[in-house]
């Protein structure tokens, strides 16, 4: 497909995504709110609470009922489309992006998988994420929440540990995502509606409700509700290489995975007390504690504390080392002893980004420079060098999926600069 033809289907689904996400999970979280609010002081009879509201200069009065008023009223809302359109338009969104360049964005170097063998794959994860949740939580487990919730997050992270090793770090956190997004739209189509269906239909006829598939609605409506942040998380994941480019990136995402859960405890029972109200300050401290063992220091800091390498394997090291210069960049191969030059790294740079990151990219899935970085002349170079380095040195997330072959000579080479100052 024309690149260009494909960057705008993207922003197109990309963007009715986003809106329609917005409201299912503003939906959710109202409700949520609305029920941790209502005043169930002396309800009047038949209700089991209700709330007064202002907003947009109006004043609102919502009610409750325990089971449902006395005759069903001619226009109910349900919300329902806004999930579905939220799952339809990922689904197309993760099509557009990682299926239709899968070379470039969802196969790992190295992994030895085809296009068409990580495109099943993904496939597959999907139905096999929402198949085998929908059997935990239908078995005893179902009945054992606390338990069930805990096996339920460590298969998550046992998926995400496991697509990694296959997939790139960025279309691993996808599809952890896109399992996460599944089961819950999964949990509205399957579950949440068709027990809403059965309680209308049993007041319209007069009889006493099934109590089986609401107490199941509930289970599936509250691992919706913390299942939520994780997978807002993941989907702004792409624009943090530190996370998805980090060698265990699937720890990393497990650890913003519970920092996300707990906050979210926090504002589900604040209305009650606040003694969860240590969860917020414990999640903050979480996440300086997961910058600072991602940041290059700390990588610098185990590096310095590992032992010295066995003769052989120092000498098996030193092959390979050998071996890659030369087939590297000449540049790579030659470097400077008093110092690394900016001939040396523009040699790398042309020869390794700029196929892509150029105002003229000549690599055929792109139509302009991803994320609008170019790397065409040396103060472009210059000014991106932080990128450069976070991006195709510490996380070696660039170049996509290694599509130009960069080496690690090549790579230390562009650091090495940069420590120096990057002058050109």
């Amino acid at each position: 497909m024309d690149p260009h033809m494909t960057e705008w289907l993207n922003l197109a689904i990309r963007w009715v995504h986003m809106i329609v996400g917005i409201a299912w999970i503003g939906a959710s979280f109202y409700f949520v709110w609305l029920e941790n609010n209502l005043n169930r002081v002396n309800p009047k009879t038949g209700l089991s609470g209700d709330l007064w509201a202002i907003h947009g200069g109006g004043i609102y009065h919502l009610e409750k009922y325990k089971l449902a008023p006395p005759s069903m009223p001619e226009n109910l809302h349900w919300f329902k489309w806004e999930a579905y359109f939220t799952w339809i338009t990922g689904v197309l969104l993760l099509g557009v992006v990682y299926y239709l360049n899968a070379d470039i964005y969802l196969v790992a170097p190295g992994s030895g998988l085809s296009a068409t063998a990580s495109v099943a794959l993904g496939v597959g994860s999907l139905a096999a994420g929402w198949i085998i949740y929908s059997l935990l939580c239908d078995s005893a487990l179902g009945k054992k929440p606390m338990l069930l919730g805990i096996i339920l997050f460590f298969g998550l992270v046992a998926a995400a540990y496991g697509l990694s090793q296959v997939f790139s770090g960025r279309g691993a956190y996808i599809h952890v995502g896109a399992i996460i997004g599944t089961i819950m739209v999964g949990n509205v189509f399957f579950v949440i509606m068709p027990a809403q269906r059965g309680l209308v239909k049993a007041i319209e006829e007069n009889r006493e409700p099934d109590p089986v598939l609401p107490a199941k609605g509930l289970l599936r409506s509250r691992h919706n509700n913390y299942l939520t942040l994780p997978v807002l998380f993941i989907m702004i994941s792409n624009h943090f290489p530190s996370t998805y480019g980090s060698e265990y990136n699937w720890l990393i995402l497990a650890g913003l995975a519970v920092f996300s859960i707990l906050v979210r405890h926090y504002f589900n029972t604040r209305h009650g007390s606040q003694k969860f109200a240590w969860t917020v300050p414990v999640a903050a401290l979480g996440m300086i504690a997961l910058a600072f063992v991602t940041s290059p220091y700390a990588s610098r800091m185990g590096e310095s504390s590992v032992p010295a390498a066995s003769a052989p394997a120092a000498e098996a090291k030193a092959e390979s080392t050998t071996a890659q210069a030369e087939t590297g960049s000449a540049a790579a191969a030659q470097p400077a002893s008093s110092g690394v030059s900016f001939a040396q790294v523009n040699e790398v740079i042309q020869e390794r980004c700029s196929v892509c990151h150029s105002a003229q990219p000549t690599h055929a899935a792109f139509s302009t420079a991803p994320a609008g970085v170019i790397l065409d002349t040396p103060e472009e170079i210059k000014v991106n060098a932080p990128r450069i380095v976070a991006q195709s040195v510490q996380t070696k997330v660039m170049p996509l999926g290694n599509l130009t072959q960069m080496t690690d000579d090549e790579r230390k080479l562009i650091g090495t600069w940069v420590e120096q100052g990057a002058h050109l």
